[in-house]
């Protein structure tokens, strides 16, 4: 079974041309409709290989596809392909298994959202799911995720996702600490998870000269309503991009990547390598014993927090000004400890 990236969005493309009996398909018009639609998809122009859409059109035909009627018919020395019937459609046959499996791991996944409030709806849905397509099973012994129903702010969660999605304005009551609460209007875009809590991400006019984007933690949260104003929607910034270069959820303005050298010990470079840092971790040497390690991020809290967290295993080598910086933490630790 073909279960390589994209399959679903390339057997759509390829049912769609089957189907077309308007044209006649050739190999190289079937791997273009397959570029198309998974550029169209993603962004992605990868490219597939003539052999993939061979593999493909095996695996449509076969048992555990969707056993489609396909003919091949000759045009001098080429090849086009169509159903045998131009009302055929992988979309009128019943779930193959391979949609089974990925419905079922949907399914799954979905369960860890049905425990926190406000996703109650959820029990529901799932039940039918579960019904309509014989994929009940005991999963509750199979995957633990790291979840806190019970996170101050989390109530908030439905509601605020709610929002974003309808593009509606809201009025936050948000009290960080030893600080009085305050009201602030707010355009909600994204939410983001690190560390177990919950951030939202958004436009705050209170600021629109100072900062684009203005991050809230969930759990500072004391009260939302929504309020009738326009919406101003997020069309300048990409979320993936917008915290590529950092760890975390802080993302501090007009500050540029830097190149970060470390020296890390052996118990540390086994736990960096099989949990890297950040997606720019690079290993430049490593003897046996000490690894040399690059990354190039923007350095913010939330990374010093975290080469803070190895201790005495890293040694910093560049820049300096990171290295007297964490130094100046581990200093004050120390002292409060002492």
């Amino acid at each position: 079974m073909a279960t390589n990236k994209h399959a679903m969005i390339r057997y759509r493309a390829l049912d769609k041309c089957f189907s077309n009996f308007g044209r006649k398909f050739f190999i190289n018009d079937l791997i273009e409709a397959c570029d198309k639609a998974i550029y169209e998809y993603s962004g992605s122009d990868i490219g597939i290989s003539r052999r993939q859409i061979f593999e493909d059109i095996k695996y449509m035909e076969s048992d555990e596809g969707w056993s489609i009627p396909l003919e091949r018919l000759n045009e001098g020395r080429k090849i086009y392909y169509r159903y045998e019937n131009s009302s055929f459609s992988i979309n009128q046959q019943p779930l193959s298994p391979m949609e089974m499996d990925q419905l079922k791991d949907t399914i799954y996944m979905l369960n860890r959202f049905s425990g926190m409030p406000h996703f109650d709806w959820m029990y529901e849905i799932l039940a039918r799911f579960e019904t309509s397509f014989n994929l009940k099973g005991d999963t509750s012994n199979v995957v633990s995720f790291e979840e806190n129903p019970d996170l101050k702010g989390l109530y908030f969660f439905s509601d605020l996702f709610n929002h974003i999605i309808n593009k509606q304005v809201i009025r936050i009551t948000y009290k960080r600490f030893s600080k009085p609460a305050y009201e602030a209007v707010f355009h909600p875009y994204h939410l983001k998870q690190y560390n177990n809590r919950w951030f939202l991400f958004g436009y705050n006019p209170e600021f629109k000269d100072k900062y684009p984007i203005t991050s809230l933690a969930l759990d500072r949260i004391e009260q939302i309503k929504t309020i009738q104003e326009k919406y101003i929607e997020n069309d300048s910034i990409d979320f993936y991009d917008y915290f590529y270069d950092v760890v975390g959820v802080s993302v501090p303005e007009n500050q540029e990547k830097e190149r970060i050298i470390l020296k890390a010990n052996n118990k540390a470079y086994h736990y960096i390598v099989t949990k890297p840092m950040h997606a720019s971790q690079k290993v430049l040497k490593y003897d046996g014993e000490i690894a040399t390690i690059e990354l190039n991020l923007i350095i913010n809290y939330e990374f010093e927090t975290l080469l803070l967290g190895y201790a005495n295993e890293l040694e910093i080598i560049a820049p300096l000004y990171l290295r007297e910086k964490i130094r100046e933490r581990a200093d004050k630790v120390i002292s409060k400890n002492s």
